[in-house]
């Protein structure tokens, strides 16, 4: 029996983002095409492949069998486009949606987008910022950039680049609180807080070749959910702040921040191309990952200039 792609399409779409609403949003059509589509192939096939509910759309048995299948069916589909893609020219034709964190993308990624989108001219793109971690698949995104320690096995992840860190505060706070001599003084200190942690605050601290990172609970009265407003927040002289170097590394360069206890500093993330499990990843993704790759391998631009000295621990 022949089939309509565009309608296994719907289906694949509809099962890996929860729903049709998120699922239209993804392929750019109607709400009311894409449930046309899924009755068409429900009837085609004389089985029920969803099933509907006011908190969403979960495939049946049989619905998660065909889902398999159906996936298979499109990734070398999609493997058979971009081998014949731009055959003739070298070009790249590819759309994707791609989310970040607010900062990197603004200094660090989107540049490199930009620029490769300029070299090419048949890719389109549509870029996300946000500090938050964006669901993939329920917001439809082909990849992300993500900062930090990887716990969802669901996906795939590329590391890119450390994210180190450092704990920091202004001169003022400096010369009014004191520094703190060690990891376990950081927690009578007021502190700048990430708002977007789902636990009580604390900051992990590198113990050299000791083992496990010291752990310290942390209390402060701001709580901020963009690193650039922590950073600006430890200018102010509110209190002591945990930054990547790439949001804080210009203040501590021309003296508006200073590092305190460099000995120890906050444990390393790490930066991550992370990408939704498939069989065959596309040439898009693949490019992308290739550029970033390129980009930071052997280099993370943040931590080739170095830091004037200054106040890094004990009284100032």
């Amino acid at each position: 029996m022949e089939h309509d792609f565009g309608n296994l399409r719907a289906f694949v779409q509809v099962v890996e983002n929860g729903g049709i609403t998120p699922a239209a949003q993804r392929l750019g059509v109607a709400k009311s095409v894409l449930s046309q589509r899924l009755a068409k192939l429900e009837g085609e096939l004389h089985v029920k492949l969803l099933h509907r509910s006011p908190r969403g759309v979960t495939p049946t048995d049989a619905g998660k069998r065909f889902y398999q299948r159906a996936r298979d069916v499109l990734s070398r589909l999609q493997q058979a486009v971009d081998e014949v893609s731009g055959i003739d020219d070298g070009s790249l034709r590819a759309s994707l949606r791609i989310t970040a964190p607010m900062t990197f993308g603004t200094q660090y990624l989107g540049p490199l987008l930009f620029d490769f989108m300029r070299r090419n001219p048949g890719l389109e793109l549509a870029l996300d910022l946000d500090d938050r971690y964006l669901d993939l698949l329920a917001g439809g995104f082909d990849l992300s950039v993500r900062i930090g320690r990887l716990h969802d096995s669901s996906l795939m992840a590329r590391a890119l680049a450390p994210s180190r860190r450092v704990l920091c505060c202004s001169p003022d706070y400096a010369a009014r609180h004191g520094l703190p001599a060690s990891v376990a003084d950081v927690g009578v200190h007021d502190c700048i807080c990430y708002g977007n942690a789902s636990v009580a605050p604390y900051w992990q601290f590198e113990t050299g070749q000791s083992g496990e990172p010291q752990t310290v609970v942390v209390r402060g009265r701001i709580h901020l959910n963009n690193g650039e407003s922590m950073r600006d927040a430890a200018i102010a002289g509110l209190g002591l702040a945990a930054l990547p170097r790439f949001i804080a590394a210009a203040a501590l360069r021309d003296g508006r921040l200073v590092e305190v206890l460099a000995g120890t500093p906050p444990t390393a993330d790490t930066v991550y191309a992370v990408y939704p499990k498939t069989r065959y990843v596309s040439r898009g993704v693949r490019a992308i990952i290739d550029l970033l790759v390129s980009a930071f391998e052997g280099r993370t631009p943040w931590d080739e200039a170095p830091a004037p000295a200054g106040a890094r621990r004990g009284k100032a």
